[in-house]
């Protein structure tokens, strides 16, 4: 929440701010910057109009200031309340308040306000979690300056009352002048956690002075608010604190999808005539396989029968910067990744005298495994609950033999993986590793390394009797459910043995032989170690599993490090060394930084499909191979020429969209940019079918009233382009958005000045904005309609509680042309310029029906910084002709009276068994707004606020 308070009556003694003992280095490099530099005009914003003016001034204005609050905003530094769409001008509540310290319940607030200052005077602001202070040399908001702040990031906070914590908190003294107001404001941000206050204190430039708060004595309103409605924000002072025409610098978006392309403005480009591209192809029978005509579908099952159309040159719609923690555009689990990485395709370049035996176990610790060796996706979640270790029980049998086994009471066979109970406290410990199955004729190619420890002495055991190591059961590493704490190993001081052939457990060894596969033969100690001291069973990367190391001369020892025994404790290092090297030291594990590996060029695109994926919202449109797009633009080319002898030159291939039918061909979105000989660039945006040799044309191409020739074959038996009957997209089409509202004065403001926006932009007067209106009480929504520069718009008055269906059921009655398109549409989107054109595109009567991909913005984020995820479950934003939607039968109103939710699913089954195809696609730069759904709908809190008169 935000606070906008206006109006400040102070009065310093004079209006001399070039006092001699004050410094004005803040004043001179806020003065020194032109302003339009430092607030840049934002896309779809207004131009700086900073406020100079200041409405008439009452006496009873004294005592209190404007607070304005804007909730449900994420984030705790100051540039996150700039970055929210309605501030300045919409907030949700304002109210007043007595004096300048303020701790609303989960808010954050911007104020201004008047005040009666003493003469030279210093000011400090404090607040949870940042602030800033602004303070003008007069009463104009146009002359503010930021004079005081806490914190840049949102980290950064102050207790209560703590004006001194930063020095940027206090301000340099200023001389002010009690006959005088000036304007001042504030502005402070709270995330959902801490004490949300913020405070601004003042004291006279003595020494030993402390701040106090400035109270209602000292402060008064800019401008009474109190019988205005939301949606009158012309009083709102413009300042550089807080206006609309700008935003602070920041950083280059990561998000790709905001840089420049070419598809975004190429609806500019003058469109080729029509009658220039008649007979340049045959004209064929356009009727897909995967159109469910007359095909019963239940409930919500149509999502099932939705495909995504295949792009070039890649539009960037891919979420490549939310990829940090949602990996689902891979094929690998997220555990998988989690553990593993992406090593598996990576394969280590083998080094000189490296033995076949050896790479083969390197290539298995670096995850080139086989496939089958993992499990799928339903059973690691129960996989990794079972493999718990557990205390074995102890054998009742002679001791163990040297033939391989497990622990003492540890069953043989697949049952011994793993068994039910809880890991020890610090490491997860293994006498032997895990057996072979038995169902297996070879030995399982997972790689388990064994080695043991000392949880705290560090040092390494000889085998040696189950009692003097614990009782953990064997467990494969490679299915850990948590990550175990590094031990460190340290070798013994003396010669190196030479690197074992394998790292992992080899059956048919007893226990002695496995110690030798970590390292040089150790020799037998006594059995009265560490109880600590257990084995340990993990996956290491190759880099834990080399060979070990000895530490070279003159090295020292870690302080404080055990020696073994208890007794050995009280030796000295001299004796240490006289006696020889200690037993079982290991240096820590060593990098190899010479180490190189192979790659192989991967993509991932040629891995995904057509299906309408429900799981993964952060993958982009299919990526069309490069090869296919430019041969069919070649193909097309050549019988435009062929036909025009030669008149037009390929510039560049803007867009080519692609569905693919398997059984028939493929239709393909051709969008090319010419050159005519002697002319301008035109725009070449047709629809073209590569029909394959020999697809039978089902009954549906019998309603075709033109015969449908087949397609021509080329000599090389390829297929030929040729022009889809009754497949051809208008430009001059009226689109109609049909949007319901109630009680939405902010986002009904915001969606009125985008639309005004859009028309001034892209000079298109083809679209018409239709408003059904719940009886709204914040605001005059017809009054704004008509002061909106929009080329057309209807306003539907209706009665009752708010009904989407029942609304868009009516905006789209009021619409007469039935070879018009209706867009049903929400309130709270960001349409990218080149929406009415795409539309028109994928808007094709009988034919083609429209449902783009929104992505969903996250709370604080913004158009200029998405952060978010595509919506591919909604399809709530629906484009289609109204012969169409009438044919259907338009909204479910009967079922969805009471309750939104589920209505265009349901919607989207009826359309489809309809015979149309229902485009989807993502759509650059097309957002939907964050916003909370308290209050909205007339659902009011417990605790009334002040909203404007109604």
């Amino acid at each position: 929440s935000v606070t906008d308070g206006r109006g400040v009556h102070a009065a310093p003694s004079t209006q001399r701010a070039e006092d001699s003992s004050e410094s004005r280095e803040e004043e001179q490099a806020l003065e020194g910057r032109d302003l339009d530099m430092l607030f840049p005009a934002g896309a779809g914003k207004l131009p700086l109009n900073f406020t100079h003016q200041t409405p008439p001034w009452r006496e009873e204005y004294k005592g209190q200031v404007n607070l304005h609050v804007f909730e449900d905003w994420c984030g705790g530094a100051v540039g996150h309340l700039r970055r929210n769409l309605h501030f300045p001008l919409f907030p949700h509540t304002r109210t007043t308040v007595k004096k300048l310290a303020v701790s609303p319940s989960g808010r954050t607030m911007d104020s201004v306000f008047w005040f009666h200052p003493p003469r030279d005077v210093q000011f400090s602001v404090a607040s949870d979690d940042n602030s800033e202070f602004w303070l003008s040399l007069d009463e104009s908001p146009a002359a503010a300056q930021l004079v005081a702040f806490v914190g840049k990031t949102g980290s950064e906070w102050t207790a209560p009352g703590e004006f001194t914590k930063f020095s940027s908190q206090v301000s340099k003294p200023r001389r002010l002048m009690a006959s005088r107001r000036y304007y001042f404001e504030l502005l402070h941000k709270q995330d959902d956690r801490g004490s949300d206050h913020v405070e601004v204190g003042w004291r006279a430039f003595l020494p030993g002075l402390k701040f106090e708060v400035i109270s209602s004595a000292h402060i008064s309103l800019y401008t009474d608010e109190s019988a205005l409605k939301m949606d009158h924000v012309a009083h709102v002072p413009q300042s550089p604190a807080s206006h609309v025409g700008g935003r602070l610098p920041q950083e280059d978006t990561s998000a790709d999808m905001l840089r420049p392309d070419p598809r975004d403005t190429f609806f500019l480009t003058p469109r080729m005539e029509s009658s220039s591209l008649e007979n340049v192809l045959e004209p064929c029978a356009y009727a897909p396989t995967y159109v469910v005509k007359d095909f019963p579908i239940a409930r919500y099952q149509g999502l099932q029968f939705v495909y995504l159309s295949f792009v070039y040159p890649n539009d960037y719609t891919r979420l490549t910067h939310m990829e940090t923690d949602n990996k689902c555009f891979y094929r690998e689990s997220p555990l998988y990744l989690e553990r593993f990485g992406f090593y598996k395709y990576m394969k280590m370049d083998k080094e000189e005298g490296d033995e076949d035996e050896e790479e083969e176990v390197q290539r298995r610790a670096f995850l080139f495994l086989n496939p089958d060796d993992f499990l799928d996706d339903e059973d690691e979640g129960e996989l990794l609950d079972s493999l718990e270790p557990t205390e074995a029980a102890p054998s009742r049998s002679s001791p163990p033999s040297p033939a391989p086994a497990g622990p003492p009471g540890t069953p043989a066979g697949p049952e011994a993986a793993g068994l039910p109970g809880r890991p020890p406290p610090a490491a997860l410990c293994a006498e032997a590793p895990p057996r072979p199955r038995a169902s297996r004729s070879k030995p399982s190619p997972q790689v388990y390394v064994t080695r043991v420890c000392g949880l705290e002495s560090g040092h390494f055991l000889p085998p040696g009797p189950a009692a003097a190591r614990g009782p953990w059961a064997a467990f494969p590493g490679v299915f850990l459910a948590r990550p175990l704490p590094r031990v460190q190993l340290r070798a013994a001081a003396g010669p190196a043995a030479p690197r074992p052939h394998s790292r992992g457990p080899q059956p048919g060894r007893g226990q002695e032989g496995q110690a030798r596969t970590l390292g040089p033969a150790v020799p037998t100690v006594d059995s009265n170690l560490s109880s600590e001291a257990r084995p340990v069973t993990s996956f290491l990367s190759l880099s834990q599993v080399s060979g070990p190391q000895l530490p070279g001369e003159g090295e020292e020892e870690e302080e404080g490090e055990d020696d073994g025994a208890p007794g050995d404790e009280a030796a000295s290092e001299d004796s240490e060394e006289a006696a020889g090297p200690a037993l079982g030291r290991w240096r820590e594990d060593a990098i190899d930084w010479q180490r190189t590996f192979s790659v192989g060029a991967v993509d991932f695109e040629l891995l995904r499909s057509d299906w309408n994926d429900l799981r993964c919202n952060v993958s982009g449109n299919l990526q069309l191979p490069e090869a296919e797009a430019v041969d069919v633009a070649a193909q097309y080319m050549e019988r435009l020429n062929a036909r025009h002898g030669g008149r037009f030159a390929l510039l560049r291939i803007v867009n080519v969209e692609k569905r693919r039918d398997s059984a028939r061909g493929s239709r393909f979105l051709l969008e090319l940019e010419l050159q005519e000989r002697g002319g301008g660039r035109l725009r070449l945006s047709e629809y073209v079918f590569l029909r394959l040799p020999g697809a039978h044309v089902g009954d549906a191409d019998r309603e075709s009233p033109e015969p449908a020739p087949a397609a021509s074959v080329r000599p090389d038996g390829r297929p030929e382009l040729c022009r889809p009957l009754r497949l051809a997209w208008r430009q001059d089409v009226m689109v109609h958005f049909i949007v319901p509202v109630k009680n939405q004065a902010r986002w009904v403001a915001q969606f009125l000045a985008d639309m005004a926006a859009l028309h001034a932009r892209t000079g298109d007067s083809r679209f018409s904005v239709v408003l059904v209106d719940f009886e709204s009480e914040d605001m005059d929504v017809e009054r704004a309609l008509r002061t909106a520069r929009l080329p057309r718009y209807q306003y539907l008055r209706r009665t009752g509680n708010f009904e989407r269906s029942a609304g868009l059921q009516a905006g789209v009655d009021a619409v007469e042309d039935a070879s018009s398109i209706v867009f049903l549409c929400d309130l709270h989107i960001h349409f990218p310029p080149n929406i009415l054109d795409g539309i028109r595109k994928h808007c094709v009567e009988g034919r083609l029906a429209f449902a783009p991909v929104v992505m969903r913005l996250s709370c604080g984020s913004s158009p200029r910084d998405p952060h978010g995820y595509w919506e591919v479950n909604g399809f709530g934003l629906f484009g289609i002709y109204k012969s169409d939607f009438d044919r259907v039968g338009g909204m479910n109103t009967e079922e969805f009276r009471d309750q939104w939710g589920g209505e265009d699913w349901e919607l989207l089954d009826r359309v489809l068994q309809a015979g149309l195809e229902v485009e989807r696609l993502r759509l650059r730069n097309f957002y939907h707004h964050y916003h909370s759904k308290r209050g909205m709908w007339s659902v009011r809190s417990r605790k009334g606020s002040h909203m404007g008169a109604s």
